[in-house]
C-alpha cells in the first residue's frame, strides 16, 4: 500500500486411536493428549492476536456475494476447503456479517459470533488433523456498519463499490483466515444489477446475465493472503490486452470527471505493462497469470496492491511512481508475504524502494545513491524519522511515513554497501525461494549476509532499530 496522508489453498484419512465422536480409545494421559481440541482463537501475530486462526489451513475459497447499491447489503455463501492441522473439536472463522447457517461436509455445525471478528464454529464431529474438509458459510447484512479493530473499511456509494484496505478487509465479505501467513486459491463470483461492471483478481472465467442481474466469475489460481482479495463493482471503461503473453485487465470508473478520462485505459495498461516489464529486468518474472489494475472514483487516499490488479485513487493522469509502488508490490508483499505483520518493512521499504528506482533511474536516468545522499542530508535532523524501529513499528504505525522513507534509504544502503550484483542476486533469490509464501525480517537478513558473504549486523542495527541517525559511513552504504 503507498503512504497514505500521513508520513506517517475429502480426503477422510482413518486416524487410529480417535473415534472422531470425541472419545478417544482406551485410557491414561497418552489417550488424553490425542483427544479433539479447539483451534486457536489467532494464528500467533502479536499485533493482532485474534488475526487468523489456529488449526486450520484453507486451500481454497469459493466466495459467491451478491450486492445491492442502494440497501448496501451483501448476501452471500462462500465454500472452504480446508485442511485440519491438529485434531479439532471447533475451530474459527474471522467474519463480521450476521451468519444465516454453516455446514462442515455437509452437515450442519454450531456457530456462534463472538470477539471483534470471531467466528466459532463447532462441527457435528471432530476433524481429524490432516483431513481435508469444506465449510460453507451463509451470511447476509450491511458491511457499511460493520466496524473491526476499530477500522470501518467498507467502501462505496450508489453507484459504486470497492472492497480494499489493509491490513484487514475480508472480514466485509467473506469469511476467512484472515492472516498473510494462510495463502489459499480464489473464485470470485459477484452478483450486482444488470449494466453494472464487476472486477476482482486473476483471470474472468465468465459472465452470466440473469434475472436483470450480472454475475462475473473471477479466479486467482496462485496463492493469496485474504486482505488481498478485492472486488469492484460500477460503471467501468474497460480494457483486456496482453503483456508478454499474460493477460493485463484493466478498469477506469467512467464517474471521474470528464477531464480525467481521455485513454485512461489504455494509458493504464500500457505503464502496467512497461513497468513489470522493468521490474523483470531486476526481480526475475512477474509472479501470476494475470495483471491489470482499477481505478475507481470513490473518495480513497490511497493505492493498494490488490495481487494481481492493483487500485488506484481517481488522478488527473497516470502516475507512473504510485503505480510503480504497487506493482512492486506484486512481489514484495504479495508473492512474498510477511511472516507477522511487524516485518513489513518487506512490504513497504522494498516497494517504496523500487518506486523511486524506476522513476529516479529506469527513466530519469538518475543515480539512486544521490538521491540516498540527499534525503540523508535533508532528513538527518528529523528525529521523528529515526526514532521509529522501522524492523518493529508497533500495530499503530504500520504505515508510518518512517517506515517508507527510511525504509527505502536502508534498501538503497543495503545495495551499495554490498554492491549491484549481490544486491539485485539477493532481491531475485528472496523473491524466487519465498514465491507465493511469506517472510521475516530476520529471513531477509539472514540471506543477505549469506548472499553478501558479509556480517551486517550492525547495518541492519543502524538502519532498522537503531532510535538515531545511521553515522555517515561506508559500513552504512553512506561513503
Amino acid at each position: 500500500m503507498i503512504v497514505r496522508t500521513r508520513l506517517a489453498p475429502v480426503l477422510l484419512a482413518p486416524l487410529l486411536g480417535l473415534v472422531l465422536a470425541g472419545a478417544p480409545l482406551g485410557g491414561g494421559p497418552a489417550a488424553a493428549q490425542r483427544a479433539p481440541a479447539p483451534g486457536a482463537v489467532g494464528i500467533g501475530d502479536p499485533y493482532f492476536p485474534q488475526d487468523g486462526n489456529g488449526g486450520i489451513d484453507v486451500l481454497h475459497y469459493d466466495v459467491r456475494d451478491r450486492y445491492s447499491f442502494g440497501s448496501g447489503r451483501l448476501a452471500g455463501r462462500t465454500r472452504l476447503d480446508v485442511r485440519a492441522t491438529q485434531d479439532l473439536s471447533r475451530f474459527n472463522l474471522d467474519f463480521l456479517l450476521p451468519v444465516r447457517s454453516v455446514t462442515v461436509n455437509g452437515r450442519r455445525a454450531q456457530v456462534r459470533s463472538t470477539g471483534d471478528h470471531e467466528l466459532r464454529i463447532r462441527p457435528a464431529k471432530p476433524v481429524a488433523n490432516g483431513t481435508q474438509f469444506r465449510v460453507s458459510v451463509r451470511y447476509a447484512g450491511v458491511p457499511a456498519i460493520e466496524i473491526s479493530h476499530g477500522e470501518s473499511n467498507w467502501l462505496a456509494n450508489d453507484t459504486e463499490v470497492v472492497a480494499m484496505n489493509e491490513p484487514h478487509m475480508a472480514t466485509w465479505w467473506f469469511p476467512a483466515n484472515d492472516h498473510p501467513r494462510d495463502k489459499a486459491s480464489f473464485d470470485i463470483r459477484i452478483t450486482v444489477p444488470r449494466g453494472k461492471d464487476v472486477v476482482a483478481n486473476g483471470v474472468l472465467v465468465g459472465e452470466r446475465k440473469r434475472d436483470g442481474r450480472t454475475t462475473a466469475h473471477w479466479r486467482a489460481v496462485e496463492p493469496m493472503a485474504p486482505y488481498l482479495a478485492f472486488f469492484a463493482a460500477g460503471d467501468f471503461e474497460k480494457r483486456s490486452v496482453s503483456c508478454h503473453g499474460i493477460t493485463n485487465y484493466v478498469a477506469v470508473s467512467k464517474q471521474r470527471p470528464a477531464s480525467a478520462r481521455g485513454e485512461a485505459a489504455k494509458e493504464l495498461a500500457d505503464h502496467t505493462c512497461t513497468i513489470v516489464t522493468a521490474f523483470e529486468s531486476v526481480l526475475g518474472s512477474y509472479p501470476f497469470s494475470a495483471m491489470g489494475g482499477l481505478v475507481t472514483s470513490l473518495p480513497v487516499a490511497f493505492a493498494l496492491e490488490n495481487q494481481t490488479r492493483p487500485t488506484y485513487p481517481s488522478l488527473a493522469g497516470p502516475s507512473p511512481g504510485l503505480m510503480a509502488h504497487e506493482l512492486a508490490h506484486q512481489w514484495f508483499g504479495d508473492s512474498v508475504s510477511v511472516s507477522n505483520w511487524r516485518d513489513i518493512w518487506l512490504h513497504e521499504g522494498f516497494a517504496q524502494f523500487l518506486q523511486t528506482y524506476y522513476v529516479t533511474e529506469v527513466v530519469g536516468g538518475g543515480s539512486m545513491q544521490n538521491w540516498l545522499i540527499d534525503n540523508y542530508k535533508t532528513f538527518s535532523s528529523e528525529a521523528g524519522l529515526w526514532k521509529l524501529s522501522i524492523d518493529n513499528p508497533g500495530p499503530a504505525r504500520l504505515f508510518d511515513g518512517a517506515v517508507y522513507l527510511r525504509g527505502s534509504m536502508a534498501v538503497q544502503a543495503l545495495r551499495h554497501r554490498i554492491g549491484d550484483v549481490a544486491f539485485w542476486t539477493l532481491l531475485r533469490t528472496w523473491v524466487s525461494q519465498r514465491a507465493y509464501g511469506n517472510g521475516s525480517v530476520a529471513d531477509f537478513e539472514a540471506l543477505a549476509a549469506s548472499v553478501s558473504g558479509q556480517d551486517l549486523t550492525a547495518f541492519f542495527h543502524a538502519w532498522l532499530t537503531a532510535p538515531v541517525v545511521p553515522a555517515e559511513t561506508a559500513d552504512n552504504g553512506l561513503a
